[in-house]
């Protein structure tokens, strides 16, 4: 900065003509403009101009210094004025990150709409098994569920959304309802490794009474598509999210068990890394995406 400040001294250094003139402009001494004159030549090894009592001229160095300078000087005011006005007008490169599942589903007709909305950006959708460090992947924004355990994310809730535990009537019919989690464990359980969560133990609460839970079954996946299907086919009791699996709870393809249980919280977040300032483009995304999933979130209208 202290560069860019000698360049804009001098620049009105010469505009000004005399170092008494750039004094008055400045309302500080003629003797510290001579002092800083001083210091901008001593520091880049030169003379950048010829003192005499009567006038300035500028040197072969100062002549190179002056229109370099003035170049680099309307060239970063120009830098400023289109990151400056990317602030008001969302436009350029956004690049979003989400889970596969969620991410064809819902994520991806959402940006359809986004993108007819705000044609100047561009969009750049990554869907990964499970959430990403924004910050390494250069992202701009992240699509995570439950709980954001890093400080350095923002977060901001889009859409309500709870973890289900459900079965196909078939099975239910087969193997009874439970009643109570303890018989979570003499079922067939269809156990999804989508996270670094303790594989195989699922946590329910009711009240202050908490359950913890070490479940078994024939079938594990990490695809949640995949637990879905087998739960529809009858291979036992699956834990999934609302917005997966609420059309199939409508249509009475699956049915919810021991709903007097909670299980972890599952809200859906956009995060974002922490920044001071957020660019118009993000801004616009998030706003978008919590307006969005307010009219189009059916599992979540089933609760209003």
């Amino acid at each position: 900065m202290d560069r860019v400040s000698d360049l804009e001294f001098f620049t009105q250094l010469v505009k000004q003509g005399s170092l008494a003139a750039l004094a008055r402009e400045l309302g500080v001494t003629p003797p510290a403009i001579t002092a800083r004159l001083a210091q901008l030549e001593k520091r880049l090894g030169v003379r950048l101009l010829n003192r005499t009592t009567r006038r300035l001229s500028v040197t072969h160095e100062g002549e190179i210094y002056l229109a370099t300078g003035a170049r680099l000087l309307e060239e970063l005011q120009e830098l400023e004025q289109v990151v400056s006005s990317s602030r008001g007008t969302p436009k350029g490169l956004l690049r979003i990150n989400a889970t596969f599942g969620f991410g064809r589903r819902h994520v991806a007709p959402a940006i359809v709409e986004f993108a007819r909305r705000y044609p100047e950006v561009e969009v750049q959708l990554e869907l990964t098994d499970r959430s990403v460090n924004l910050t390494d992947k250069a992202f701009d924004i992240g699509i995570w569920f439950g709980t954001v355990p890093d400080s350095r994310m923002v977060a901001r809730k889009i859409v309500s959304n709870k973890r289900v535990l459900c079965a196909s009537p078939d099975y239910l019919k087969r193997a009874g309802m439970p009643q109570v989690p303890r018989d979570l464990q003499s079922h067939q359980c269809i156990v999804l490794r989508e996270s670094d969560a303790a594989y195989g133990t699922w946590y329910l609460t009711r009240g202050t009474r908490q359950e913890t839970i070490k479940v078994r079954g024939v079938l594990s996946t990490n695809d949640g598509e995949t637990g879905v299907l087998w739960a529809l086919a009858g291979y036992g009791i699956l834990m999934r999210s609302e917005w997966d699996i609420h059309e199939h709870v409508r249509a009475g393809r699956l049915v919810p068990v021991l709903t007097d249980w909670a299980l972890p919280v599952a809200d859906i977040f956009a995060v974002y890394p922490e920044r001071a300032n957020l660019s118009a483009k993000v801004t616009a995304f998030i706003d978008f995406l919590t307006d969005w999933f307010g009219k189009e979130a059916a599992w979540a209208d089933a609760r209003r």
